[in-house]
């Protein structure tokens, strides 16, 4: 009786569009079966909007400015970024206001409105992205946590953030 040999083509990591949303990068990084792997494709797609909200969601010293549980917002119904619908990257110079110590001259009410207008800007997978950052629970949906991040991003100081 002859056997049969079955090669397995090994698949490559799906390339994203270029600018594609947090969202996109954090599924693709969740796809992934290895740590090598989700390493690889956080390097590939590093920017800086990706890495503050990496650091906003595994850094201890880093303490949302924002209640904790669920935001009342009109989530933005488009499925894809267009005209209308910002990208997260594009208000990365204002999650400082989010966070505490980050701006002290806002208050609380203020905050929180600016925070509802973000999530209405952008793309509703973002909106989900960022609410599971303010509450530090970015890994309950995927695979990924600070050790990955650790490894992919060495030139981040973890800790003293306040």
């Amino acid at each position: 009786m002859a056997t049969k040999t079955v090669s397995v083509k090994k698949a490559e990591p799906t390339k994203l569009p270029p600018n594609p949303l947090q969202s996109e990068i954090l599924e693709l990084v969740s796809k992934q079966r290895t740590k090598a792997k989700k390493v690889e494709v956080l390097k590939e797609y590093r920017n800086p909007c990706l890495v503050s909200l990496l650091i906003w969601n595994f850094d201890e010293s880093v303490q949302s400015a924002i209640p904790e549980g669920d935001v009342p917002f009109k989530q933005n119904e488009e499925t894809h970024p267009v005209d209308g619908v910002s990208r997260l990257n594009q208000h990365t110079k204002r999650l400082y206001n989010f966070v505490v110590g980050g701006n002290y001259d806002l208050n609380r009410t203020r905050r929180e409105a600016l925070y509802i207008e973000l999530l209405e800007s952008i793309h509703r997978d973002e909106a989900k992205v960022l609410n599971l950052v303010k509450d530090k629970n970015l890994q309950s949906e995927y695979k990924i946590d600070r050790e990955i991040v650790s490894e992919a991003y060495p030139d981040i100081k973890w800790g003293g953030r306040v």
